[in-house]
């Protein structure tokens, strides 16, 4: 039998747990699993691109558990009624093969790129930040705010959104919760005297949401919405001035805001960071990049987090997922012992 968190557990647990202590726990998975990083086995996601978006699956293993996400990106999907983004994973045990935790991904990789950018950020921002620009407000925005505020301790959300609809949900969501939020006119508007700067715009495109002329010495970019080839958010000369910091190279190259500039151009892994073998942020006035695309390691951890949360919880089920004959090599036996039933 192979555990199972549907959407209906997954929402009622979030909703008994609340997003920031999730978020808060789901960091500290992140952080045990990064400073392991080279004990994984890591590939690029595997995609499949088409004019409407792209599905792809994000595999990871640590040579006892294995992992992967099955996710969609279809930027056009909201004005068909459907997400941008869907998603479900899987546990499986290396030694058999066998899955053992199954769950959906949707709220999950939410929850989880909330967690990895604050993460990042802890590292790389200013101490004394306060204020962060949201640039997208689209279904990860509220995950964001609520994440940095859980563990950077952000409140002042400035936010912007070229749909004023999205600005006027997220005001909704997120004012009764405590945020200062103040909804500005533009992006520059938004930019403009941020500590943090967030960027999750949807767009397939390769955009110039923020300028290198908006951005002050000090500030800290966390770009999450380039996760494609031909999909980025900043300015390149924003990444030629700054320290660039990556989750897997090989895909960040591919996939991130680095895919505008030179293939050897400067970056550091944040593994590296984390482990204390390199340095994150060096000074007050230091400019700092989290080129994020996501990567399958994040979901693991994601889902061991969930996997262990609600264990011995009444938020999952148990699935019969896998056939069992009693004698391994006769599969076909459980067939044939179906034939009185059908009767």
């Amino acid at each position: 039998m192979v555990r199972f968190v549907d959407v209906a557990n997954m929402t009622k647990w979030i909703a008994q747990e609340g997003v920031e202590s999730i978020i808060t726990g789901m960091v500290d998975y992140l952080e045990q699993d990064f400073l392991r990083w080279e004990l994984f086995d890591k590939t690029s996601r595997i995609p499949s691109h088409s004019e409407s978006g792209v599905i792809e699956l994000m595999p990871a293993s640590d040579g006892d558990t294995y992992a992967f996400k099955y996710v969609n990106g279809h930027p056009l999907n909201p004005t068909r009624g459907f997400q941008t983004v869907t998603a479900f994973g899987v546990l499986a045990n290396v030694s058999n093969g066998y899955p053992t935790f199954w769950s959906e991904m949707t709220l999950l990789t939410a929850l989880r790129t909330g967690a990895t950018s604050a993460m990042v950020a802890k590292l790389l921002a200013r101490a004394d930040s306060t204020t962060m620009a949201l640039i997208g407000a689209g279904t990860q925005s509220e995950f964001q705010a609520l994440a940095f505020r859980a563990i950077l301790g952000i409140t002042q959300i400035r936010v912007w959104d070229t749909d004023a609809a999205a600005m006027t949900k997220f005001v909704r969501n997120m004012e009764p919760l405590g945020f200062d939020i103040v909804v500005a006119t533009s992006a520059r508007d938004a930019v403009r005297g941020a500590d943090i700067v967030t960027t999750c715009t949807a767009d397939k495109a390769n955009a110039t949401i923020v300028t290198n002329d908006m951005i002050e010495p000090g500030m800290h970019l966390n770009a999450i919405g380039g996760d494609c080839p031909g999909k980025t958010e900043l300015d390149a000369e924003i990444l030629r001035r700054a320290s660039v910091f990556v989750e897997y190279p090989p895909q960040t190259r591919v996939e991130g805001e680095i895919q505008q500039l030179e293939a050897d151009s400067p970056i550091t892994e944040l593994w590296q960071v984390l482990a204390g073998r390199t340095a994150g942020r060096t000074s007050a006035e230091q400019v700092t990049v989290f080129d994020s695309v996501g990567f399958a390691i994040e979901d693991f951890s994601a889902l061991r987090y969930v996997r262990d949360a609600v264990d011995g919880t009444r938020f999952y089920e148990e699935v019969d997922l896998i056939a069992n004959p009693a004698n391994p090599k006769d599969l076909f036996g459980l067939v044939a012992a179906a034939v009185p039933a059908l009767v």
